[in-house]
């Protein structure tokens, strides 16, 4: 397998407009994020603007938080994200990300999908390691601290 792709969904009780607002600024990460609670030490630098195309994050920290940026590349409001995923640490990969935003119901599927090719050690460590199940149950957690956000600020 030389690439892959990871996606999970989850309806939020709620409108697209008022869960967008969470995903497209990388500030608010901080209160959804699976993965914020893996290094309290964590260090976060923001640059570009506050939210939408050109916004980037970078995040170092110890264990599996590991490092890398994520930049904003695309947004097309309140329906689509797409950024720009680089880990430094633990390896080095790019894993185009994107979040979509689908009305349903009273409320709104929420997408979460990340791609990915695995080259050199990554193609190595595919052959013991399903990224699926690396990375899935986190964008479960994620999705699920996402619906608790939005229903904080309602």
């Amino acid at each position: 397998m030389t690439s892959f792709s990871v996606s999970r969904s989850a309806l939020i009780p709620a409108t697209a407009e008022e869960i967008y607002p969470l995903v497209i600024s990388f500030r608010e990460w901080i209160n959804w994020s699976p993965w914020e609670g893996l290094d309290p030490a964590m260090q976060r630098t923001y640059s570009g603007p506050v939210a939408g195309v050109g916004a980037k994050y970078a995040w170092k920290g110890k264990g599996k938080a590991g490092a890398g940026t994520m930049e904003i590349v695309e947004a097309t409001e309140p329906s689509r994200i797409h950024i720009r995923l680089e880990f430094s640490k633990p390896m080095k990969a790019v894993n185009p990300t994107t979040f979509t935003f689908v009305p349903e119901g009273s409320g709104t599927r929420v997408t979460w999908t990340m791609t990915g090719e695995n080259k050199g050690l990554g193609r190595v460590f595919m052959l013991f390691m399903n990224m699926d199940k690396l990375v899935g149950g986190d964008f479960e957690k994620g999705l699920a601290q996402l619906a608790a956000a939005v229903s904080t600020r309602s």
